[in-house]
């Protein structure tokens, strides 16, 4: 079992031998690939940088995982960040680690649901110092995204199917289920919403919601309102639909846990009802129809307004089938990957050396190791296997991920440190020699046999 050292921060964690095992099984697969070279350090990067630990006054012990270069935890990159843990948590250690993870984050959700990212306790750092209205000094930034909150009832519900644990699902978890719950009913009908975001000055003043930071107009559609995509970039019209199906999937995930663990059949009639609503709003407001397929909208407002194309940050329209809404042979799905990865798609860029999705986060011509991956892992087999070694030769000798890079030279790149994309790559790499982990996560309904 881990020993967690008090109340003080702490780094450079001793890799567990579970997980060393699993990295040189790993690169031991991939051997004659230039991914056996760089496997075991995208593993062990987050376990040995990015994670600090620390047991607040009279409670359980939590971990903080950094995002990598930004000292702040983002709730969706951290659960991506230890994802590729969950293939060893039968190791009492990692899944120690993994259920202090879990309860950081629920810390977080109860402090303000609300924020996208949080300080290493209440330090009072922000990533913007003049954002309004003022952040909470645990929060780095109030960027409402809902892919955010789904992202700590996702891992919750994988600790429990790996590892059979759920000391986590104590009394804190089932008030920030509730509050999530409640929080994306009420963004249901966005106009009495008490949020809203400006950010005055600064770099990225452009983050701004308009409207006075109430965001463009939406009507309600059964769908539950976004400010921020993923990339933490604004929304344009409101409804992201990725966003909406993972929220619908976790939901079904939250409702066996509310029945199975939390003894909450209230909760869990509350969180069907609400993923029947928001699927409901996704078939009739964001399926349109281009060239005459159907396809899915990346972004709409229940208004007649669409966007179509798709962003390299996850959830995305690539990636739904990892979401569990939908599978790889879904005929909507297929014709939506289909624009996604075209020129169709205003972030889809090609070059002689790669061809993937970019975002509007990071210059044009550049594409994320995150698209690239996800474009394997919803591919089949041989997909996975060229994106492997797409990936494995785009880190600038780094031995690491980055965030973007040109696509017709990987030596121009953003973020040299992004613990997310070395997950990214990881998990790539477990699904490709039959570790993957994304069976531990919920799945819709709509995905199963009947």
């Amino acid at each position: 079992m881990v020993t967690f050292p008090g109340s003080t921060s702490a780094t450079a964690w001793a890799v567990p031998d579970s997980l060393r095992t699993l990295g040189r099984r790993l690169a031991t697969e991939l051997r004659g690939s230039p991914a056996a070279d760089i496997v075991e350090s995208c593993l062990t990067n987050t376990w040995t940088t990015s994670m600090s630990w620390g047991t607040p006054p009279s409670a359980a012990p939590e971990v903080f995982v950094g995002t990598g270069d930004i000292p702040a935890m983002w709730l969706r990159d951290s659960t991506a960040q230890v994802r590729p843990y969950l293939a060893v948590a039968s190791d009492p250690e990692v899944a120690d680690v993994l259920v202090a993870v879990s309860r950081r984050q629920i810390r977080c959700v109860l402090q303000d649901p609300y924020a996208n990212a949080f300080n290493d306790g209440p330090t009072g750092a922000h990533g913007e110092p003049g954002d309004r209205p003022a952040p909470r000094e645990w929060v780095w930034e109030r960027k409402y995204e809902l892919d955010s909150l789904c992202a700590p009832l996702q891992l919750a519900y994988a600790i429990r199917r790996a590892t059979g644990r759920e000391d986590h699902l104590d009394g804190a978890f089932h008030r920030a289920a509730w509050t999530i719950v409640r929080l994306w009913q009420a963004e249901q009908s966005h106009t009495h919403s008490p949020y809203w975001f400006i950010r005055p000055s600064g770099p990225f003043a452009g983050d701004s919601l308009p409207h006075d930071g109430r965001g463009a107009s939406v009507r309600r559609t059964g769908m539950t309102w976004s400010g921020f995509r993923p990339s933490d970039d604004p929304c344009r019209h409101g409804y992201l639909v990725p966003a909406n199906a993972l929220a619908s999937t976790t939901l079904h995930g939250l409702a066996e846990l509310a029945t199975s663990a939390l003894r909450d059949t209230e909760l869990a009639r509350h969180a069907r009802t609400l993923a029947d609503e928001i699927d409901a709003g996704i078939l009739a407001h964001a399926v349109v129809e281009v060239g005459g397929t159907s396809v899915l909208a990346y972004e709409v407002n229940g208004l007649g307004a669409v966007l179509l194309g798709d962003d390299a940050n996850l959830p995305s329209l690539l990636s739904l089938p990892l979401s569990g809404w939908c599978t790889p042979r879904d005929p909507l799905y297929q014709a939506t990957r289909r624009l996604v990865l075209s020129e169709a798609n205003p972030s889809f860029f090609r070059g002689s050396y790669a061809s993937g999705i970019g975002s509007t986060h990071t210059p044009d011509g550049h594409v994320w190791p995150l698209a690239i991956a996800t474009a394997g892992l919803t591919g089949g087999k041989n997909a996975a296997a060229r994106a492997v070694e797409k990936l494995a030769a785009t880190t600038a000798g780094t031995g690491l991920m980055h965030e973007s890079f040109h696509v017709e030279d990987p030596g121009r790149f953003t973020r040299d440190w992004f613990g997310w994309a070395n997950a990214m790559f990881c998990e790539l790499a477990l699904d490709l020699c039959g570790a993957g982990v994304r069976h531990l996560f919920p799945v819709h309904p709509r995905t199963l046999p009947t």
